[in-house]
């Protein structure tokens, strides 16, 4: 994503004004793909097995995060207008769909005692967040700076880290005195 962020024009601080909007965007996506990566990793840490489905799946979520340049391009200097908004938005919630399937995929080929089961639980901040999209991408058609409140909600939300798996596997991992 970097490679489209362009250096102002001029050699002033004042230089960089137009380009406080698509800084903003930008760091809003790096958020979010560090979040992703943040996750992900967790995840992982308490898998026991992967089959091709999970592998799949896998592929999917990188799919869809891939897809987050060219929505962060777009957004960047038209924050203000229902397509760029909606179509982040859509990234954002393909995105999140794209990791629950990840981890229904996982939940299927492990028990419901594992680590990893125990981790997840019900994710009920994993479920909010994609009502959070849903409602963002529906409220970007009438008022766009609504959605980009709740997208930065969202990652404000996530941005504390998520210790579920952390615990989980700290826990078991950890011998008993």
């Amino acid at each position: 994503m970097v490679l489209d962020l362009r250096p102002p024009a001029g050699d002033h601080f004042s230089d960089l004004r137009p380009m406080v909007a698509k800084l903003l965007v930008y760091v809003l996506s790096f958020a979010m793909l560090a979040i992703y990566w943040n996750n992900h990793h967790h995840l992982m840490q308490a898998v026991e097995r992967i089959d091709g489905r999970v592998l799949w799946a896998n592929m999917g979520l990188l799919f869809c995060l891939s897809l987050t340049p060219v929505a962060t391009s777009w957004l960047g200097p038209n924050w203000r207008a229902s397509g760029p908004v909606l179509a982040y938005g859509l990234v954002l919630l393909a995105s999140a769909i794209a990791y629950t399937i990840l981890t229904i995929q996982l939940l299927r080929i492990h028990a419901p005692d594992s680590s990893l089961a125990v981790a997840l639980g019900q994710d009920w901040k994993g479920r909010l967040s994609m009502v959070a999209y849903i409602v963002a991408v529906l409220a970007a058609l009438v008022v766009p700076v609504v959605s980009i409140a709740i997208y930065v909600g969202v990652a404000v939300v996530w941005l504390v880290p998520d210790r579920r798996i952390e615990r989980v596997t700290f826990d078991r991992s950890t011998p008993l005195d």
